[in-house]
Order: structure tokens, then C-alpha cells, then sequence
């Protein structure tokens, strides 16, 4: 559990406090996390802290959180469904910066995690991050019929279908960026980056026990969050400095990567941001303002620097 320490957020608490209060739990609860398996191998433990604890948007368990607050979930409910889906994150990105993906040596400012261990020390670090994201669903204090479900959420969104998919499809297109057409990057996007990130909405739905109907509002607000957040990086790509994303700028371009501005240009691109933007707030309209932390997070998605 979180440090008791860290105030549960409530109603009376402004937007900008309860996304920082829910920051401050799941680093707590990350930390617990690693906490858990320090008596494991120094080298190896030191790596997945590496991975995790070097700061990041960490949207992903801000979406779970702003969701299970959204729809009353109890206090508490979402924080192994927010930890665990920011280490699935953190591993995919361990795996993604390895020199076979994309080959990069610079991570939320820091040398990524093969730079300042090694290749073999990052990929045992993913997988072990992987494996500690599950269980700390199967353990979390939550309904038997709720966790099996939260696993079932995050794995998908993972596997062949999502995230690992994604990347695949990715790999694929690199070098012959062009080839690919919009739709086809759509996809692509959809499940590299956009899975991940509906399963964060997903699992704080579940935490709140929410019906069919609000599960699939919230599905489509999160399916366009997702192409937004992807079509924004690769804007951030072309237009930031390494300095302020904290990782390497222009590898997109340095690689051939099929993106939303080499297909269809920057200006065209935004235009679909607007689009995306407006899509997210029509899907949130019926839940009045309960809803704010979550709009507010997906306008940070498309406004956002780094």
C-alpha cells in the first residue's frame, strides 16, 4: 500500500492537487513495489529501479486513478491497477530503447537502462518489471472476479494484439516509413501506444465498477487519447530538443519511422489533434464534472512539451 502518510484525494481537492496527489501514490506504490523483490539480485533490482523511480509523464496510472475517482471507486481500489500498469510501461520502454529496437541512449534524461548496465541486465529488467506489473494485480486487495479481470485487461492490451503487436508492426516499417498508408498507421499506433493507454482507463473503470454503457464512453475517449498521445510525440519529435523531451530528438526522421507528419505533414497532423481533442471531450460531456481530472489529462496528452 501507498505510504499512509499521502492524503487520499477528495471531492473538495482542485484538479491540479489530485493529479499530484495521485502522482505521489503511485510512486509510493511503485516503490513498495521494488521494495518487494529487493532481496533478488543487486545488479538486476538496481536496474528495474533504474527503469521505474527516474521520473516520467506517468499518464498511465494517472488515467487509472482519475477514472476509479471519477466514478467513486474505493479509497485505495485503483493503486495495484495504476503501479501496475506503469511497470508494463517501463519495461516495454527498457525492451524498446535495446539496440535490436530502436537502438536508443537516452531515457527521461538519464542513459536507458542498457547504456548504464548492459543489454542482458535490461532485457532480465523488463522482464522482470513485466512480471512484477502481475503480480501486483493478482495480490491487490480487490474482488477475486475484479483482479482476474484487471489481468485479463492488461494482458491483452500487452500481447500480440496491443502493445507487443504494435511494436512489431513498428519494426516492420522502419526504414520505408513511407510505404505505409494512414490507416495502416492508424493501426499501428493504436496498438503500440493506444492500447496501453485504454487499458489504464479500463482497469479504473473496473475499480469503480462501472456499467457497460460508461465502459464504452470511456473506451472511446481513450481510443482517441491514445492516437492523439502517439500523434503528438511524433509532432515532439520533429519539433523539440533532446533536452527537454529527455530522450533523443529526430530518431523518427533519422530512421525512416512511419508518423502522422511524414505521411500527411505537421499542419495536417495538428489538424487531426483538434479533431482527436474534440472527439475526447464529446465522449465525456454525460459525466459532468467529475470527469475534470480525466479532460484534464487528455488535454495534457495533446499540450504537452516532453
Amino acid at each position: 500500500m501507498p505510504d499512509s502518510t499521502i492524503p487520499m484525494p477528495d471531492a473538495a481537492d482542485d484538479t491540479a492537487t489530485l493529479i499530484e496527489r495521485w502522482r505521489a501514490r503511485t510512486d509510493s506504490t511503485l516503490q513498495q513495489a521494488l521494495d518487494s523483490v529487493a532481496d533478488g539480485e543487486p545488479r538486476l533490482h538496481a536496474a528495474m529501479a533504474h527503469a521505474v523511480l527516474l521520473g516520467g509523464k506517468r499518464m498511465r496510472p494517472l488515467l487509472v486513478h482519475a477514472t476509479a475517482y471519477a466514478f467513486g471507486a474505493p479509497a485505495g481500489a485503483a493503486d495495484a491497477a495504476a503501479a501496475a500498469v506503469e511497470l508494463v510501461h517501463a519495461y516495454s520502454l527498457v525492451h524498446d530503447d535495446l539496440p535490436a529496437m530502436d537502438d536508443d541512449a537516452l531515457r527521461r534524461g538519464q542513459p536507458t537502462v542498457h547504456v548504464a548496465f548492459d543489454e542482458a541486465t535490461a532485457i532480465l529488467a523488463g522482464d522482470a518489471l513485466q512480471t512484477l506489473a502481475f503480480s501486483l494485480l493478482a495480490e491487490a486487495p480487490l474482488a477475486a472476479e475484479v483482479r482476474l479481470a484487471m489481468v485479463a485487461t492488461l494482458a491483452r492490451a500487452s500481447g500480440a494484439n496491443g502493445m507487443c503487436g504494435g511494436q512489431a508492426l513498428d519494426l516492420a516499417a522502419t526504414g520505408d516509413g513511407g510505404a505505409i498508408g494512414v490507416t495502416a498507421l492508424e493501426r499501428l499506433h493504436a496498438m503500440k501506444t493506444g492500447a496501453l493507454l485504454r487499458a489504464a482507463v479500463a482497469l479504473g473503470a473496473l475499480a469503480a465498477g462501472v456499467d457497460a454503457d460508461t465502459r464504452a464512453r470511456l473506451d472511446d475517449f481513450a481510443g482517441a487519447l491514445g492516437l492523439a498521445f502517439q500523434i503528438r510525440d511524433d509532432l515532439l519529435d520533429i519539433e523539440g530538443d533532446s533536452a527537454t523531451l529527455g530522450k533523443t530528438a529526430g530518431k523518427d526522421v533519422a530512421q525512416d519511422k512511419a508518423t502522422f507528419p511524414a505521411l500527411i505533414g505537421a499542419e495536417a497532423s495538428r489538424a487531426r489533434l483538434d479533431a482527436l481533442a474534440t472527439r475526447m471531450r464529446d465522449a465525456l460531456v454525460p459525466f459532468g464534472e467529475t470527469v475534470a481530472p480525466l479532460a484534464a489529462l487528455g488535454r495534457r496528452a495533446i499540450e504537452r512539451d516532453y
